[in-house]
């Protein structure tokens, strides 16, 4: 089931992102370090009630972040759509290492499709590290488009590569 992070499970979802985020430097993927995503980051993500969780029972599997912040690097971007038009933005996809591989991925982001098309947004933007072949497969067999890559403020060293999808076209 997918819902709304509660503040409550706030030392879960920080656990669960500390495992992603070891997990992938420990296969060569400096994506999330230790400090990212740090307490501040998701603290927010609840109060402002952008965090969903997939849950099994009660334990959590999986989050997504769906807000319309952009970074401002995005600007570099042609995106598919123009600057008039409502994009949703991902961030933070992470499942736990223990649970990868069964599909949650796709769930959550089964949902934010869908809760792009029921809010009425004209597409979803996201961005990926280019050492994360993983995800860009993962965005490019969902129907992504690749539409470049920018070198993000507090990532400097790889870039990020942007996709975007059109929703209600």
């Amino acid at each position: 089931m997918i819902s709304l992070g509660l503040p409550h499970e706030i030392d879960e979802i920080i656990a669960l992102t500390k495992r992603c985020g070891k997990h992938m430097r420990d296969h060569g993927i400096d994506q999330w370090d230790e400090e990212y995503p740090d307490r501040g980051n998701i603290e927010n993500d609840l109060k402002t009630k952008t965090l969903f969780a997939y849950r099994d029972g009660t334990e959590i599997r999986g989050i997504v972040v769906l807000n319309e912040a952009q970074d401002d690097e995005y600007a570099e971007i042609n995106w598919l759509t123009d600057s008039s038009s409502r994009n949703l933005v991902v961030h933070r996809l992470a499942v736990d290492p223990v649970f990868q591989g069964q599909g949650i991925a796709q769930k959550l982001m089964d949902h934010a499709e869908k809760y792009a098309g029921e809010q009425n947004y004209d597409s979803i933007r996201l961005d990926t590290f280019s050492q994360n072949h993983r995800n860009q497969r993962f965005y490019a067999n969902r129907g992504y488009k690749n539409l470049g890559s920018v070198y993000l403020k507090y990532k400097k060293e790889h870039p990020y590569i942007c996709y975007e999808i059109l929703i209600n076209k």
